[in-house]
């Protein structure tokens, strides 16, 4: 068959099984990044049908998975709403992340992985899944929670955290000394910096320029914007992805929904492609032996989470009932434990076979955390004795609009489970 006859063949089939697969997952209430993940291992290195022809073209197909991913969550902020967060949020995130960041990192020591593995696994087992979450407290009828603010809270702090820690983990990755790698986090705190400042001063001016009421030259220079700036801030050793979330901070207003609603669907097909490439790349009999381990990687950071999140809104004011469901509904992890473990995959093969296994446990198990972790914790309390009205929700009213705002609002789903939600307005 011809080269470009077995591509189109191959690439066809892939996006119609996407689709499939998608349509699948919503109809059983799952996130289909798991499913995703499986296909990419059944038909990857050492699955049932390798997919050769197509391979290129795949892994091109996701790293702009990635630069949309994080370009689409860079558009959901504006300046002003992460520097709020910035002021209130930070001691939760502090605790957000020595409770999950130090399992990853200790297991990857335990495993003989060094000081790479062990930052990039520490990344791994440290960020929750903002797409898989905004879906299950959607469907759980839980946006007007009192605990939702603390939760959104929480999930803004790691995104900005990402801005630091991936050029950081990239520079490690390609080798560079302690300066260089010194050197590229002073640069991506620098690019933070002026990013956010232009977005507060001149944010209007930036988005007057790039503005357009022809949607086809709106999304050409936006995509083209953000792609070259990808590149410039790759070149640097700064992350591509860096790159891509400060260019949507920097848009705002009209200009900032018109470019969510015309790129959503290529982020949507992007990152199912990353996802399934990330499977491809990995080899289905490597995943057996660490199992195990990912398990109990699983199984350990799913009780820090909900500390985590018991821990955050619990100072924001929120009651027993509504600590014991943010941490719950924490625990997912996805799109970016994957985006770390790509990015490290090539220098620590090992990572991603126990990436792949941990997501996979962490993904189906967060929706049940979601739902059941107030629900077993109100029962143990009963038990005991020391929590008659712990499962009575007249106790505790459940306000219909959030109440104490531990961070400003962001439309969820911002780097989502590729279920399309309606979008959202982003505030100057």
């Amino acid at each position: 068959m011809h080269d470009t006859t077995a591509l189109l063949v191959e690439l066809g089939a892939v996006i119609l099984g996407l689709g499939l697969l998608g349509r699948f997952a919503g109809r059983i209430g799952l996130s289909p990044i798991p499913l995703y993940l499986l296909a990419g291992l059944a038909f990857g290195h050492g699955g049932l049908i390798p997919l050769d022809a197509s391979e290129e073209f795949t892994m091109v197909g996701a790293e702009i998975g990635v630069i949309l991913l994080l370009l689409l969550l860079g558009l959901e902020y504006s300046a002003s709403e992460l520097v709020t967060s910035l002021k209130t949020q930070y001691p939760s995130g502090a605790v957000d992340f020595v409770l999950n960041a130090t399992p990853g990192a200790v297991a990857a020591l335990l495993l003989g992985w060094g000081p790479v593995g062990a930052v990039a696994l520490a990344g791994v087992t440290w960020i929750s899944s903002s797409g898989v979450i905004a879906k299950v407290m959607t469907d759980l009828g839980r946006l007007g929670n009192r605990e939702t603010p603390v939760i959104l809270g929480v999930l803004v702090m790691e995104d900005l955290a990402m801005a630091v820690y991936l050029p950081l983990l990239t520079a490690m990755l390609a080798g560079v000394s302690l300066a260089g790698a010194s050197l590229a986090l002073v640069i991506a705190l620098g690019a933070v910096g002026v990013v956010l400042y232009l977005a507060l001063r001149h944010g209007r001016l930036i988005s007057r320029a790039v503005s357009s009421d022809n949607p086809e030259m709106l999304l050409l220079v936006v995509l083209g914007l953000t792609v070259l700036v990808a590149g410039i801030a790759q070149q640097l050793q700064v992350s591509a992805a860096v790159g891509a979330f400060l260019v949507g901070i920097a848009l705002s207003g009209e200009v900032a929904e018109g470019a969510r609603k015309l790129l959503t669907p290529l982020r949507d097909l992007f990152a199912a492609v990353f996802f399934v490439f990330f499977g491809l790349s990995t080899d289905p009999a490597d995943i057996p032996p660490v199992l195990l381990p990912a398990a109990l990687l699983a199984v350990v950071t799913t009780l820090t989470k909900i500390a985590t999140g018991y821990y955050a809104a619990r100072r924001a004011g929120v009651g027993p009932r509504g600590r014991w469901r943010a941490g719950g509904t924490l625990v997912a992890r996805g799109e970016f434990s994957i985006v770390i473990a790509g990015l490290a995959v090539a220098t620590e093969p090992r990572i991603g076979p126990i990436a792949t296994a941990y997501v996979l446990i962490l993904v189906i198990l967060g929706p049940l955390t979601a739902r059941w972790t107030q629900p077993l914790a109100a029962g143990i309390e009963a038990r005991r004795g020391g929590g008659k009205d712990a499962g009575d929700p007249a106790k505790e009213p459940v306000a219909k609009e959030p109440v104490a705002k531990a961070a400003p609002e962001r439309r969820l789903g911002a780097h989502d489970d590729l279920t399309p939600e309606p979008a959202g307005e982003k505030r100057e």
